[in-house]
């Protein structure tokens, strides 16, 4: 390999890298979409949900679980995160659990108030 190209190899790929990142320009931000995942439940649903309701009457005021674990299907899992344009993030989590068919307890950050 010649001087020339032992240059030129580095410095072409050093341009390639550079070329590849977005320019910063003061007080110009690129555009960043919200990411939301997972079920919102919010405080007012749960508050509608009382104790020895069958898991359909669940499901129609929580929605479908994003997870069902095939060893406990007495336990269904609610998870949302949400991610806003300047990345604060926002989690929640509620578990419901069954016995018999039949709701007995909420677990997690939304909980039925007393």
């Amino acid at each position: 390999m010649t001087f020339l190209q032992r240059l030129l190899v580095p410095a072409a790929a050093l341009g390639a890298l550079c070329a590849c990142s977005v320019p910063v320009i003061p007080g110009v931000t690129p555009y960043r979409m919200e990411i939301q995942q997972g079920n919102f439940v919010s405080q007012e649903a749960v508050s509608r949900l009382q104790p020895g309701m069958s898991k359909e009457e669940v499901r129609q005021i929580l929605g479908t679980p994003l997870l069902t674990d095939m060893f406990h299907a007495d336990r269904w899992d609610y998870v949302y995160w949400r991610e806003d344009s300047l990345r604060r993030r926002e989690e929640r989590k509620l578990v419901v659990h069954f016995s018999d068919g039949k709701l007995v307890r909420l677990d997690g950050d939304v909980v039925a108030k007393q």
